[in-house]
């Protein structure tokens, strides 16, 4: 999958032109045109989101999924305790005893 954005532009760009050639060539025989048409504009709309996702960063692309695993693992108190403990400034590796 592309992510490059320039590229992207470039693609959403001769969508669009080709679009405009035949929004102005005289209409095909069985529809042609108006589908092509149709199919275009979905083309654009997917376009447009995958540059709108290719701007987003991968945490916000996760959005809430990212600690379910730990909920799942070591349930909501576990994120209690973190936050305690940064509260504290008590985080952190262990002294070692004398």
């Amino acid at each position: 999958m592309p992510t490059d954005k320039s590229s992207l532009n470039a693609l959403k760009n001769l969508i669009s032109e080709v679009d405009l050639i035949l929004e102005t060539t005289p209409p095909l025989p069985q529809n042609r045109t108006g589908r092509s048409r149709e199919l275009l504009h979905a083309a654009l709309a997917l376009a447009d989101d995958l540059i709108t996702q290719a701007k987003m960063p991968a945490a916000t692309a996760m959005g809430h999924i990212g600690g379910s695993a730990t909920v799942r693992k070591y349930g909501s108190e576990h994120f209690r305790e973190l936050a305690s403990k940064r509260k504290t400034h008590g985080g952190g590796r262990p002294r070692k005893g004398c």
